[in-house]
C-alpha cells in the first residue's frame, strides 16, 4: 500500500473510532426496556414512551416501556435493581422514588445504592388550591386564616407519603399553621372534596390545570424553585411569602449498579440529546412537565438531597412507617 493510501486508510480509522459511543462501545445490543413503576396511562408512563421513541429512533433499536405496578414503587424498584447491568434495562424513578425509604421499614433494594444514576428527565410543580370562587386570593390570605382558626381549616392530599401531601406538611411547618389533613386515594377524590366544599383547600399536581383554566380552582402557589411556565403567573411560596417549601414532581432514568460506566455516560448523552428535541419537549410540556435534562453527577447530589428533605418532612409530620 503506497503512503497516501495508507495514511488515507489511517485518517478513517481514526474517525471510526471518534465517532463510537463512549470508547467504541457496542450499545445497545439488543432491546432497550424502560421499567416504569406505574400502571399504563398515566403522565409518568406517558413520558417514558415520548422518551423511549425519541432514542429509538437514535439508535435503530427496539425500546419498550415494561409496567411493574405496586406498593408505591416499590415493586418496580425492586424489579430493576435485579436486572442484569448491561444498559439493556432503564428505571424511571420518580419522587416516590426517596420517599419510600422514609415510608418502609425495609426494602428489598437500597434506592440509593442498588442504581446508577443517568439522568433527570423532567419536573412539574404542586400547588396549593382553592375552589375557583373563594374569598382566599393569596397564600397569605389562606395562612392568615389558618392562624387565625387553629385546628379548625381542613385541606386534601391524594394519599398519605404522596407527594402533594409531603408538600402540604411542609407548608404547615413553614407557615407555622395549625390545619386538618384529609387524605384521598387518589388525586381526582381530593379535587372533587374542594370542589364540593368539603375541605377548605388542596395540594395536587400539574393535572389540576384544566381545572384552573377552567376557573374552577384556584391556584396560590407552586412549589417548585421557580415559576412553572405553565403558570407563569402564580408565585413561588417564597415570592408568596412562605420560603423553605421546595418541592418537585420529578422524573429521572436510573439503571443497575455495576452498569460499566461508558454504557452509563453513553446512555446519559442519548437522553439528553432525546430531552432536547423540539417534539419531545412540546410533548412533555403538553403533560404539564417541563424537560429537565442533568449529568449523572447532578442527579446523584439531587436523589441524596430528596431522601434527606422527605425523611425531615416525614419525621416531622408523625408519619410512621409500614
Amino acid at each position: 500500500m503506497n503512503k497516501g493510501l495508507l495514511a488515507a486508510a489511517l485518517l478513517a480509522s481514526l474517525v471510526c473510532v471518534a465517532a463510537a459511543p463512549s470508547g467504541a462501545i457496542d450499545f445497545p445490543s439488543g432491546v432497550v426496556r424502560i421499567v416504569v413503576p406505574y400502571l399504563p396511562g398515566g403522565s409518568v408512563e406517558a413520558q417514558a414512551r415520548f422518551l423511549a421513541a425519541e432514542l429509538q429512533k437514535q439508535w435503530g433499536k427496539p425500546v419498550i416501556i415494561e409496567n411493574k405496578p405496586g406498593a408505591g414503587t416499590t415493586v418496580g424498584a425492586a424489579y430493576a435493581a435485579t436486572q442484569k447491568p448491561d444498559g439493556l434495562t432503564l428505571y424511571l424513578a420518580s419522587t416516590s422514588h426517596t420517599v419510600t425509604p422514609s415510608l418502609y421499614k425495609s426494602l428489598p433494594y437500597d434506592p440509593i445504592k442498588s442504581f446508577e444514576p443517568i439522568s433527570l428527565i423532567s419536573s412539574s410543580p404542586f400547588l396549593v388550591l382553592v375552589k375557583g370562587d373563594s374569598p382566599l386570593n393569596s397564600l397569605a390570605d389562606l395562612a392568615a386564616l389558618a392562624k387565625s382558626k387553629p385546628g379548625i381549616l381542613s385541606w386534601a392530599s391524594s394519599g398519605i407519603g404522596a407527594g402533594p401531601h409531603l408538600s402540604g406538611e411542609l407548608f404547615k411547618t413553614k407557615a407555622g399553621i395549625d390545619v386538618v389533613h384529609v387524605p384521598f386515594t387518589g388525586t381526582p377524590p381530593s379535587f372533587n372534596a374542594v370542589l364540593g366544599g368539603h375541605v377548605d383547600y388542596v395540594f395536587g399536581d400539574i393535572t389540576s390545570l384544566p381545572l384552573i383554566r377552567s376557573g374552577q380552582l384556584k391556584p396560590l402557589a407552586v412549589t417548585t424553585p421557580q415559576r412553572s411556565p405553565l403558570l407563569p403567573d402564580v408565585p413561588t411560596f417564597a415570592e408568596a411569602g412562605v420560603p423553605g417549601v421546595e418541592v418537585s414532581n420529578w422524573s429521572s432514568i436510573i439503571v443497575p449498579a455495576g452498569t460499566p460506566d461508558g454504557i452509563a455516560a453513553f446512555l446519559n448523552t442519548s437522553i439528553v440529546k432525546a430531552l432536547g428535541e423540539p417534539e419531545v419537549r412540546a410533548s412533555y410540556e403538553k403533560l404539564g412537565f417541563v424537560p429537565q435534562p442533568s449529568t449523572r453527577e447532578e442527579l446523584a447530589a439531587f436523589l441524596r438531597a430528596e431522601m434527606q428533605k422527605y425523611a425531615e418532612v416525614i419525621r416531622n409530620a408523625g408519619i410512621k412507617p409500614n
